[in-house]
């Protein structure tokens, strides 16, 4: 998920090209136009395909769709069990779901928290609100998400709350309202590039289970990843890396269908194809338990207006039964994304490392998704820089406070006033490194301005004392 309007980031010196390392766009370049194309004509020449597109759809959408997308993800994330389709429910995009789950699953007065793991998406805080749900904010070290904090939260927002079960909403058999949910980028996350170890993404599966929270996860970069030698030259992992959250859910201590359990499990995974295919096309699934899954469904405006994005859901499983799109991932994006991912780590290791500037999780054999999360040396700040990068370089970076939770900085580990966050998908793969280049400029004369005012400081300190001394 990405924000859609960023032209007032745009430098004010134009005798510099604009670099936009803040965009989280995929390159026009790599757009899948002709696959997309080839597989729209073979639904509009086909009524039998065309008539039912152009309908209202099943409220869980195209099942064409959702059989490719489960034999994809059996195929790359080789779970325990492959993933039935009974398990999909098309949706109309990531931002899209997350709206509808929350609209089905949560309830303004029972449901306490929606505890985010941070640096978080900042998009993504409005829809919470507009849910009701008070934000509050799980740090994150170099494992992911800091699971003994998140544990202390809840255990203390369920000792301190108000145990009045009232609730604004009916019950309804084909849903549940959870008293927690849980908001993660596992994989490759936005903004901080971190990847959630196996062991944490157990041990959270476990802590959601004991305070009835539903972990929501937006799994949209998982398909995108590669060696992270700045050497390599074969870009394409074909497997993923470490099963989901929702994969988890399944096997864990008995999975969703252990003694005591309801059987809409704990987890979701909230997948798109705008990273994969163009946000264009507004168009994504989620994936939990059958009876789970059937929940999300049944929300009011699927119920109404039948699933959402059935048009485009009929191209992409055209697309999807065919193989073009699994190739085109594997063959033309990432090692696309992969040679982008080492020009801008390789320009940074160059430009900016010898300034102070670190990254997150370095000893990793496998990279991916968009983002690089840079953590500037003290006390230079995000805000500062970004500014004068706009006004100086004509390069648009992204502060770490835009990826504040609002209203829950209290712990150190929640407040990223030192930090960037950069993507190299969007912009030309030959600017990547001037754009480094050109944010080195910025860090060193912000370093030498500060050098020279500590330095004026004890000029002036070294003249008081000699006058202490004299009088």
């Amino acid at each position: 998920m990405v924000a859609r309007n960023f032209s007032e980031f745009v430098g004010n010196d134009s005798s510099k090209k604009l670099i936009n390392l803040l965009r989280g766009w995929p390159n026009t370049s790599l757009l899948p136009t002709s696959l997309l194309e080839r597989a729209s004509q073979r639904v509009f020449h086909s009524p039998a395909l065309a008539n039912p597109a152009l309908l209202y759809g099943p409220d869980d959408g195209s099942e064409k769709l959702r059989a490719c997308i489960a034999s994809w993800l059996t195929d790359f994330f080789q779970p325990v069990a492959p993933v039935a389709k009974d398990r999909i429910v098309v949706s109309g995009g990531a931002s899209q779901n997350l709206a509808c789950l929350l609209q089905v699953f949560t309830d303004p007065l029972y449901t306490r928290n929606v505890w985010i793991v941070s640096p978080a998406y900042m998009l993504a805080f409005r829809i919470f609100q507009d849910s009701a749900l008070n934000l509050r904010s799980v740090p994150e070290d170099e494992e992911g998400i800091d699971i003994e904090f998140l544990r202390q939260a809840l255990k203390k927002s369920d000792e301190s709350a108000d145990h009045d079960n009232s609730r604004l909403k009916p019950d309804r058999p084909w849903s549940k309202i959870y008293r927690h949910i849980i908001y993660a980028v596992p994989t490759f996350s936005n903004p901080s590039f971190k990847t959630m170890t196996l062991r944490r993404r157990e041990a959270l599966v476990r802590l959601a289970r004991e305070h009835n929270a539903l972990i929501i996860t937006d799994d949209v970069y998982d398909f995108l990843q590669w060696p992270s030698s700045l050497t390599a030259t074969s870009l394409s992992v074909e497997r993923a890396i470490l099963p989901r959250i929702v994969d988890i859910d399944r096997y864990l201590d008995g999975g969703t269908e252990r003694a005591g359990a309801d059987g809409f499990g704990n987890s979701v995974s909230n997948a798109s194809w705008s990273k994969l295919a163009g946000p264009g096309l507004r168009t994504g699934w989620c994936e939990g338990t059958s009876k789970f899954a059937f929940g999300v469904s049944q929300t009011g405006s699927s119920r109404s207006g039948g699933a959402p994005s059935q048009l485009v859901a009929t191209f992409l499983a055209e697309a999807l039964e065919s193989g073009e799109l699994q190739r085109y991932v594997y063959d033309t994006l990432q090692p696309a994304f992969g040679r982008r991912y080492q020009r801008m780590v390789t320009a940074i290791n160059e430009e900016l490392i010898p300034l102070g500037v670190s990254l997150p999780q370095t000893d990793r054999d496998v990279v991916g998704g968009y983002f690089i999360w840079l953590t500037l040396p003290s006390p230079i700040k995000g805000a500062v820089v970004a500014q004068r990068a706009k006004d100086e370089e004509n390069l648009a970076v992204a502060q770490g406070e835009m990826f504040e939770v609002p209203g829950d900085t209290e712990h150190e580990g929640t407040r990223f006033e030192n930090h960037l966050r950069v993507c190299f998908a969007w912009e030309d793969e030959d600017m990547l490194a001037e754009g480094m280049q050109r944010l080195a400029r910025v860090i060193r004369k912000l370093q030498a301005e500060q050098d020279g005012h500590q330095q004026v400081t004890s000029d002036a300190t070294a003249t008081e004392d000699s006058a202490k001394d004299f009088w």
